[in-house]
C-alpha cells in the first residue's frame, strides 16, 4: 500500500485520458488556435504534476491518520480459527487499510485459543452478537470452518438484526479461489471460485492493452525480425517460422508462432523439451533462445487475439497433458490467454522445467498473476521483461 510507483502509474493513466479528451476538443472545435502552444504545454505539465502530487500526498495523509487510529472502521472476528488468526495478522500488519480489530469472539474455552490473541478475546459468539446489536462494531468477519454451516446460518440470522457489515470467510477462499464474484441464477446466489478475472470491461481493457503494445512493438521490431529470418535461412535448412499447437484461452488449441531455433519442428503427441547443450538447437538458434528473440513472432499471435502480451507461457499440448495429472490446479492457468511473458518468467521460472518442483513453482506464479491481475501488475511485468528478459538465460 502507498507505493508511489503504483500511484504514479494510475494517476498518469487518468491524466492521459483527460488530456486526450481535451486535445480532441481543441482539435475538433478549432479552438487550439486561440491558445499559445507554450501555454498549453505548461498547463498540461502543471496539471500532471499537481494531479500526481495530490493523489500521493492525500493517500499518505490518509494512511498516516489511520495508523494513528483515526478514520478507521471497528471490526470483530467471530471464530479464532487458523484463517481467523491470519486475518487478524493482516489487519495488524496493514493499519493503513483503515481496519481496527477491537474484539474476537469464540465459543471455545480460552485455554484452547491462540495465546497471542487472549487480550482481544471479549467473550463467546452470543456476546459478540449482543455487542454488534449495540453498534460496537462496523464490520463482522465470520471465520468459522465451512463445515459449521448451520452455526454460520444461525449467526447470520442473528446479525441480520444489526447494522454491521458482515463478511463470511470460507475455508476454500484461502487456498483455491481464482476470482471470487457474486452472481445469481434466478433467486439462487452463487460465488465463482474458478473464473476469468478479465471479462466484461476488464477484458476490453486487456485487449486494448494487447493491441496497443503489440502494434508498437511490431513496428519497432519489424526490421530486426527480417534480419533474424535471413539469419535462420542462411544458418540452417527449414522454415523460418515454426508453429506449434498449444492450449489457449479455456483450453482451446491455438498455433503459437516462433522463429525456428532447432533442426526439428516437433509438433506431435510427444514433444521432448529442449535442454542445455541440446544437439537439436542450431548455433544461431541458441543465440535466439538465449536472448528470447525466438519468441518475437508471437506478437502476431497477440494481434490475432490468440495470445496476450502478458500471461502464463503456453506449453506444448503433450506437456499440458503430462503435467495436468501431477500438478494441482495446473489447468487453471488456461482461464486467461497465454502470454509472451509472464509473472513466472520475470521471477526466474522460465525455460526448461526438468523437475516437478520447477513446474510447481511456475504454476504457483501463474495462478498468483491471475488472482492479482491489474494494469499495474502488467506494467511491472513489461518493465521487468525489458530489464531482465535479455540477461537471464532460458536454461
Amino acid at each position: 500500500m502507498g507505493d508511489f510507483k503504483e500511484v504514479f502509474f494510475y494517476a498518469a493513466l487518468a491524466w492521459a485520458g483527460s488530456a486526450f479528451a481535451v486535445l480532441m476538443y481543441l482539435f475538433f472545435s478549432k479552438a487550439s488556435a486561440d491558445f499559445s502552444r507554450v501555454v498549453i504545454l505548461i498547463w498540461f505539465t502543471g496539471t500532471f504534476i499537481t494531479f500526481v502530487t495530490w493523489r500521493y500526498v492525500f493517500q499518505q495523509f490518509l494512511f498516516s491518520i489511520r495508523k494513528k487510529g483515526y478514520n478507521t472502521r471497528s471490526i470483530a472476528i467471530f471464530g479464532l480459527s487458523d484463517k481467523g488468526i491470519r486475518l487478524a495478522r493482516e489487519v495488524a500488519n496493514n493499519p493503513e487499510t483503515g481496519y481496527k480489530l477491537n474484539g474476537i469472539y469464540d465459543d471455545r474455552n480460552e485455554s484452547r485459543l491462540d495465546k497471542g490473541y487472549h487480550a482481544l478475546i471479549e467473550g463467546n459468539i452470543e456476546q459478540g452478537i449482543a455487542a454488534a446489536k449495540n453498534d460496537e462494531y462496523d464490520i463482522i468477519f465470520i471465520t468459522l470452518p465451512i463445515k459449521a454451516q448451520s452455526r454460520i446460518q444461525d449467526m447470520l440470522f442473528a446479525l441480520g438484526d444489526t447494522t454491521a457489515t458482515v463478511h463470511v470467510v470460507p475455508d476454500l477462499f484461502m487456498y483455491c479461489l481464482m476470482h471470487g464474484e457474486m452472481s445469481h441464477i434466478g433467486d439462487i446466489q452463487t460465488i465463482s471460485v474458478y473464473d476469468n478475472p478479465m471479462k466484461g470491461g476488464a477484458a476490453i481493457v486487456k485487449r486494448f492493452e494487447d493491441v496497443v503494445l503489440s502494434s508498437i512493438i511490431l513496428s519497432i521490431i519489424a526490421l530486426p525480425m527480417l534480419a533474424i529470418a535471413i539469419g535462420i535461412k542462411l544458418s540452417s535448412k527449414g522454415p523460418v517460422i515454426f508453429k506449434q499447437h498449444r492450449y489457449g484461452l479455456n483450453g482451446k488449441r491455438i498455433d503459437v508462432w516462433k522463429f525456428r531455433s532447432m533442426t526439428v519442428t516437433e509438433n506431435a503427441e510427444v514433444v521432448t523439451q529442449a535442454k542445455k547443450g541440446d544437439m537439436r538447437v542450431t548455433k544461431f538458434g541458441a543465440f535466439l533462445r538465449r536472448t528470447s528473440l525466438d519468441e518475437l513472432p508471437q506478437f502476431i499471435n497477440v494481434l490475432k487475439g490468440d495470445m496476450s502480451v502478458i500471461g502464463p507461457r503456453p506449453h506444448a499440448v503433450s506437456h499440458n497433458e503430462e503435467y495436468r495429472k501431477v500438478v494441482d490446479y495446473y489447468m487453471l492457468r488456461h482461464k486467461v490467454k497465454p502470454g509472451i511473458t509472464g509473472w513466472a518468467q520475470v521471477n526466474g521460472w522460465r525455460g526448461e522445467t526438468d523437475t516437478l518442483d520447477k513446474m510447481n513453482k511456475r504454476i504457483e506464479f501463474d495462478l498468483e498473476y491471475i488472482r492479482n491481475w491489474s494494469l499495474w501488475l502488467d506494467f511491472k511485468i513489461v518493465l521487468y521483461t525489458v530489464w531482465r528478459g535479455f540477461v537471464i538465460p532460458p536454461f
